[in-house]
């Protein structure tokens, strides 16, 4: 029985809570359609991102490959960021991230992101430069 509960706590250790896939935050800034606090909310706290494939559980150094949007006629690529995981569109792929503005900064500083988009599919959606966003991380 103890080796059943102790299992069961180490199960529910890992398995973030749902609270945990959400930026207070950044959704209180989208809904407000506030440009510096988004920026103040990303640079301070998380974001969701959508992962083609989670990573893997036992190893910390994999975060997981963030999926991201090309567009078929102009190969714009993409970066979309979410406040809440519910916010994430039923049709992109079921795994979520959720990253910090570190790891932003560096994903927007190695890849040729043309557009972010902000809840695009509500309740509060915004779209920013990748410029504009990278200077508002390091201000």
């Amino acid at each position: 029985m103890a080796a059943k509960k102790a299992k069961s706590a180490k199960s529910a250790k890992k398995k973030p809570a749902p609270e945990d896939f959400r930026s207070e935050a950044l959704a209180l800034a989208l809904e407000k359609q506030d440009v510096a606090a988004v920026a103040l909310a990303l640079r301070h706290g998380t974001t969701v991102v959508p992962l083609i494939k989670p990573g893997a559980r036992d190893n910390p150094l994999d975060s997981g490959e963030v999926w991201t949007y090309r567009d078929p006629n102009s190969g714009d690529l993409a970066l979309l960021l979410f406040s809440d995981a519910k916010n994430k569109p039923a049709n992109l792929p079921p795994g979520v991230g959720i990253y910090d503005a570190t790891w932003l900064r560096a994903f927007l500083s190695a890849h040729p992101i043309t557009t972010v988009f902000l809840d695009i599919a509500g309740p509060h959606p915004m779209q920013a430069d990748p410029v504009e966003l990278l200077k508002a991380l390091d201000a």
